[in-house]
């Protein structure tokens, strides 16, 4: 079973995100679930998702607390939240950031497994809006693999209607040039 922990930020669509990788898992036959894990916070407040993948049916209803793979769609969590606590050894954190390796390993003392795209970016550019929720899940995909491209596309679809096709660019660019360290 893999186990993923989102951070973003209220309105981001972090919790959007667990559920097109889950729908996408299922879609491929494997098991999965989504979830989010916010109380009464606002737009704007750190908030965090969770998502399983396995091929064997998921018993645990917990959230998830020691992840294979950390997803961050904001990028100045990392100095608010330890977004790395608990990552399993040999884990990766995926990091929305403009920043270079070495600086975001000393800002924010990440010695984790790293990959990294500039999703505000991305998302500024190819959907016209800083939401960077379907422009990391490029990233998370070309990083793990945890769902095929088919399979994400096709969520998107069913999720997005007419906006599919945007989210679906900004999505294959993100996982065009994801940078994988370590």
């Amino acid at each position: 079973m893999k186990e993923v922990r989102l951070h973003g930020r209220g309105g981001q669509g972090g919790v959007t995100s667990a559920e097109l990788v889950a729908t996408a898992a299922i879609a491929e036959g494997r098991y999965a679930q989504a979830f989010p894990s916010f109380g009464p916070e606002r737009r704007g407040a750190p908030v965090a998702a969770f998502v399983r993948v396995s091929d064997k049916q998921i018993r645990t209803r917990e959230k998830v607390y020691h992840p294979d793979i950390v997803l961050v769609l904001d990028a100045s969590l990392p100095g608010i939240v330890k977004v790395s606590d608990g990552l399993k050894d040999g884990g990766i954190v995926i990091l929305n950031s403009s920043l270079c390796e070495d600086d975001i390993r000393k800002q924010f003392g990440l010695t984790a497994k790293l990959a990294v795209v500039d999703a505000n970016t991305i998302a500024q550019e190819v959907l016209g809006i800083p939401i960077t929720n379907t422009t990391m899940l490029g990233a998370l995909l070309k990083a793990t693999g945890i769902v095929g491209l088919d399979a994400i596309s096709d969520a998107l679809d069913k999720r997005f209607g007419k906006l599919a096709e945007k989210n679906k660019a900004a999505l294959r660019r993100a996982y065009e040039e994801t940078v994988i360290y370590g």
